[in-house]
């Protein structure tokens, strides 16, 4: 306990110190309210996931689907083809039906280029670390 103590004592006069010379005076947003999401409906344990998944392009299959089920909608409304709007409602209905089956499951949509990075970073050998 005494060596967490000690640990947030160093971080925190280095801040000071940095604080005292000016190295945050000119950080983006200075002076500015902060942004804060609204994250009440993610549970507390999956935040930290959330936000990373998200920072990194990430969205959750439900979001897709859903934003995907919207423009669908906005596109028949502004359909006049009687034929072209029969098939976009089939379409509308499989999204719809699709989206209820991945309610309340951790799919998410990884883009190629981030997943492949990914992959590639996990499959090469760690480099050894100095200390």
């Amino acid at each position: 306990m005494e060596t967490t103590t000690r640990f947030e004592s160093i971080v925190e006069k280095r801040i000071r110190e940095a604080m005292e010379q000016g190295k945050f005076d000119n950080l983006p947003g200075h002076g500015k309210p902060l942004v804060l999401e609204d994250d009440r409906h993610v549970p507390e344990d999956m935040r930290l996931a959330h936000k990373i998944l998200k920072n990194a392009g990430c969205v959750p299959k439900e979001l897709e689907l859903n934003c995907e089920v919207r423009r669908m909608e906005d596109l028949i409304a502004g359909m006049d083809d009687v034929t072209a709007k029969y098939k976009a409602m089939k379409k509308l209905a499989l999204l719809k039906q699709n989206m209820m089956k991945t309610k309340g499951t951790a799919a998410f949509h990884i883009p190629e280029d981030y997943e492949k990075n990914l992959v590639e970073r996990m499959e090469k050998p760690a480099a050894p670390q100095n200390r």
